[in-house]
């Protein structure tokens, strides 16, 4: 039996926050636009809702589903990039959000993968994810964002 290659990103990061602090800015639309360069992520955030990511001018660039969702804890997302033509075809992917409270803070660890090696998607997410979530962690501590604009 052979095992299906996947390529995998794993980014971790502590946030002096509380885990309710921090599901609520992973799930609300108008904090999510303020880290996140103006996009947004839409769902009910529950097992089995659709989720979908919209950019800023309004056209939808992810779609997917809530695998699970257990608020202060974990989000686990089946992810599928809609907008450029050589990511779509690699299919669906996995994002998992784990949040640990951890020594009054949080440990929250973003691993996203896809059942492909040398994923394209992978690639992109690789550069995406670090500054969205350095900016999650900047808002959340100080207010501030530290990057405006998307590179």
């Amino acid at each position: 039996m052979t095992e299906k290659a996947v390529s995998t990103f794993i980014y971790v990061t502590y946030i002096r926050t509380t885990p309710a602090k921090l599901w609520m800015a992973l799930t609300d639309v108008e904090f999510m636009k303020r880290y996140w360069f103006g996009t947004y992520c839409e769902s009910e955030w529950k097992r089995g809702a659709s989720w979908r990511m919209v950019q800023p001018g309004g056209q939808v660039s992810d779609v997917g589903e809530i695998l699970e969702a257990e608020p202060e804890k974990r989000l686990v997302i089946k992810w599928r990039n809609e907008f450029r033509p050589e990511l779509k075809v690699e299919g669906e992917s996995l994002c998992t959000m784990d949040i640990e409270p951890i020594q009054g803070a949080v440990k929250l660890t973003v691993t996203h993968t896809i059942n492909r090696e040398k994923s394209k998607f992978i690639e992109a997410v690789s550069g995406g994810w670090p500054r969205i979530l350095s900016n999650l962690k900047s808002l959340i501590e100080s207010g501030e964002i530290v990057l405006a604009t998307k590179p």
